[in-house]
């Protein structure tokens, strides 16, 4: 049998910080579902397996909480399987009771209890559904003693942490990763990681299908898992799913050349209008590159979805040449030496050598606006 492992859709989640955009991630979170859909028709999967933190709250609003139900109703055909995560635990009164009070659609299973369920007549899902944020122990132990029918492979669905299980109670809703061998399992669908990783043979993290952070998954993806048979082989694959890619570099910068490198880098990436780039800049460079830097990455911003530059690492070198650029009177090269050597002085702060630096690069910013209005007017 075929089907979609999905999770962690945290629908509803804030993205304030990137202002009026957004509502744009917002959207893109709920495109994705009707992607997953899209995704299960191609491949003729009937179910889709979706391991918890469908909301990003227990406490959603009510358009919120009919949005990623009305999209799984457009799919008639495809079968959804959702259980709760951390992010919306079963409560009572919680967000799925009152989802069940919806006219829910027909093509969607709510799995809030470790029942077994039949998934047509060659597999049977057993669900670990959290009723609280944190668990210590193993949702997924029930498992082992899950009776279901001779010959049909059974698919375990939890939301949860393989790392740190075994640690004396220390570890969030632990998941022993050898629970497919003691529970017979075919497969082990988990959530709750962002990244797709696969853990062990038969057991997998989907990751998120629109990624919503720095430094974890590069772009949403789904799995398109294949079982042949209660004891056959299994055969995932993963899909991209997500509509923005979030990218995270760290660039070593040392003189001019290396600048317009990287502008050439990043303008080569493909799909520019949908990243998210997190940019750590290290190194070092004089005053006239740092600058032609900030130019050159101004002109990127403008483009890109999204773009934030670390220049904590990025340390100056100013030249003579920077320094005899400064020419518009003997007080502002003056100025320039004293914050020169501020910043490369020994046993000042990282703050105060960040501050001296900034103001260095404003200097000589000021005095190349000036340099270049009074040559316009000269030809003028």
């Amino acid at each position: 049998m075929k089907f979609i492992h999905t999770a962690d859709w945290q629908i509803g989640k804030s993205f304030r910080q990137f202002g009026d955009r957004e509502a744009v991630l917002a959207r893109a979170r709920l495109e994705a579902i009707e992607s997953i859909g899209k995704l299960a028709m191609e491949e003729g999967a009937a179910h889709v397996l979706v391991a918890g933190d469908i909301y990003d709250s227990e406490v959603p609003s009510r358009q919120t909480l009919l949005a990623p139900l009305e999209r799984m109703r457009l799919f008639p055909a495809v079968h959804w399987h959702l259980i709760p995560g951390n992010h919306d635990p079963h409560r009572p009164q919680g967000v799925w009771d009152r989802a069940r009070a919806e006219s829910l659609p027909a093509n969607v299973h709510l799995h809030l209890g470790p029942e077994p369920f039949e998934l047509g007549e060659h597999a049977v899902l057993l669900p670990a559904p959290l009723t609280r944020k944190s668990e210590g122990g193993d949702l997924t132990e029930w498992m082992d003693r899950a009776a279901t029918p001779v010959g049909r492979a059974r698919i375990g669905l939890a939301h949860g942490a393989v790392a740190g299980f075994g640690s004396g109670g220390d570890a969030v809703n632990p998941i022993d990763p050898g629970r497919p061998q003691r529970a017979g399992l075919a497969y082990l669908a988990l959530g709750d990681w962002h990244r797709t990783m696969q853990i062990a043979r038969d057991v997998w993290y989907a990751g998120t299908p629109e990624p919503d952070r720095a430094g974890s998954q590069e772009v949403g993806q789904a799995l398109v898992v294949e079982l042949a048979g209660p004891d056959g082989p299994v055969t995932v694959t993963p899909r991209r799913i997500g509509t923005f890619r979030w990218l995270s570099l760290t660039e070593h910068l040392a003189d001019e050349a290396a600048v317009a490198d990287l502008e050439a880098k990043l303008r080569a990436l493909p799909d520019l209008s949908s990243l998210v780039l997190r940019l750590q800049l290290e190194g070092h460079l004089p005053l006239a590159a740092r600058a032609d830097l900030e130019r050159r990455l101004q002109g990127l911003a403008a483009i890109l979805f999204d773009l934030a530059a670390d220049y904590s690492k990025l340390m100056l070198r100013p030249t003579v040449e920077d320094l005899d650029s400064i020419e518009l009177g003997g007080v502002l090269r003056e100025a320039a030496d004293r914050l020169m050597a501020m910043a490369a002085a020994e046993g000042i702060s990282d703050e105060d050598r960040r501050v001296a630096g900034d103001a260095l690069i404003e200097l000589f910013a000021l005095t190349r606006d000036d340099v270049t209005d009074a040559a316009v007017a000269e030809v003028a």
